[in-house]
This record gives C-alpha cells, structure tokens and sequence, in this order.
C-alpha cells in the first residue's frame, strides 16, 4: 500500500524528534566516559589500587571529584579510574615510576581534549590563552583529582578565594582595593570567558554591551533610545568608546581612588 506523501513526511518529521530526543536523554543519564584510555605501548591495566599505594596524595581526595565519575573498569571489572586518563600503568609500576612510562595530561592537553572537545575550540578563538602554544597547561587552573576541578574554586574553599586561579598570574586585578567592583565578589568569569573568546580580553561579551548587562536601570524607552546608569542618560557617552576606554571606569578590577571605578 502506497502511503500518503503528507502521512510519510509527518513520521519522519517525528519520529526524527523522538530520537533526538531519545539521543539527549542518554547523553544526560551517561555519568561514565566513553573515550578510550590513552595508548600506552606494551603495557597493562594495573587498577587505581596500584595507582593509589604511591600516589596516596591524589587518591585521597579522588571519590569526590568530578573525574571519579570516569571510573572505567577493565575486563574483570576491576576500577581503572587513573588509567583512564593515564593509560594503563604496568610500565610504570615495574620501572617504579618515572617519566615516559604514563601519560601526564599536565605536560599536554591532548588528553584532556579527548573529553572536552568544546575546550578545543575556545582556545583556537583569537583571544585565548596560550594553552595550544604550551605556555599555559590546563593543570595550571584545574586539579583533576579534586572537586570540581577548578583549583582554589568556592565550590572548594569559599567566595574569598574563588578568584585566585586567576589572580595567581593575573596580580594586578587582585587588589586589595578600596572601592571593589561587585562583579569580582562573583568572579571573573562573569566578565571573562577563561578559555577563550572572539572578544578582546577574553570578555564574554564585546563593548559596552558587556557592563549594560548588570548596570542597566531599565529597559531603553521605544522611542527615544535613553540608556539609564546611575541615574543619568548614558547614550553620548557610550559613543566615545566603552564603559571603561571612553574616560569614565577604566578601573574595572577595582579603585583605591573613586567608587566610579577611576583611577
């Protein structure tokens, strides 16, 4: 029997939805990686117990980090969570350690882009840092082998210290300031994306719009267009550059002289 073209297109337009929505649904409920250890030649899967008697520093902490959910096993079921981002650690163990006989994803990001291929790209974006070039290793920022893997994040330590992944390298945004902007006491990811941007400055977003985001009093009137900060039509001034290289903030980190954030 010959379907109706209209009644043919309906079920492919469907049911292509509902598998899509099939595919979202087990990409969301996977909590264990599908990417294969890195190769190590000749050597074998030793478990994270093996791991564990030398690098008891790392293990520790392990079960309640955010790579724990990796947690492969080998074919006898045994856990091979270290391995799988390591590769197999039978060279290792019988050279009693030492370099070239694991994988180090401090000394290349390789690794970790086999997971995190979004992460590739930022760092491919113009402004971005220099992760690709070797200067800046992801391991600079991240610990893989606690929390959430931000290092020094607030999830780990509190607000007072969510910034300092940044500020270690970037010390002159540290302050202390007199006058702080608030957009630090939330962290310089809300300004900054840290991988990478099409924006200079790795800002999440380009000019002025960027500030008007958390500093804009109310919507632009239809009409006459006013863009209300701090109780004043902003419209000329934002003509003569951005918030902070058209002469008014250009301290956006923080102030010791004005609450405007001026130098």
């Amino acid at each position: 029997m010959k379907l109706p073209l209209r009644w043919t297109k309906n079920t492919v337009i469907f049911g292509g939805i509902a598998a899509w929505g099939l595919l979202l649904v087990s990409c969301v409920s996977v909590s264990r990686t599908v990417v294969a250890p890195p190769k190590i030649a000749g050597a074998q899967f030793v478990g994270s117990k093996a791991c564990a008697e030398c690098h008891d520093d790392k293990a520790e902490h392990f079960a309640g980090a955010t790579h724990s959910r990796l947690a492969l096993k080998d074919d006898k079921g045994a856990d091979i969570s270290c391995e799988s981002c390591h590769g197999a650690g039978s060279t290792h163990v019988k050279a009693g350690g030492g370099k070239g006989t694991i994988v180090n994803p401090g000394k290349s990001p390789e690794t970790c882009f086999t997971c995190h291929l979004d992460k590739r790209g930022e760092f491919s974006l113009p402004n971005a840092h220099p992760v690709n070039a070797g200067q800046v290793s992801c391991s600079d920022c991240h610990d893989s082998h606690k929390g959430h893997a931000v290092k020094q994040s607030a999830a780990d330590l509190g607000a007072q210290t969510k910034n300092d992944s940044c500020t270690k390298c970037h010390v002159a945004q540290k302050g202390p300031f007199v006058f702080r902007h608030n957009a630090m006491v939330e962290g310089c990811t809300v300004c900054h994306n840290p991988h990478g941007s099409v924006n200079q400055k790795m800002l999440v977003a380009r000019d002025a719009n960027l500030c008007l985001r958390c500093h804009l009093e109310h919507p632009a009137v239809v009409g006459n267009g006013t863009i209300i900060v701090g109780g004043e039509d902003h419209r000329t001034r934002l003509q003569g550059g951005t918030c902070w290289t058209a002469g008014c903030h250009e301290a956006v980190h923080g102030s010791n002289a004005s609450s405007a954030l001026r130098y």
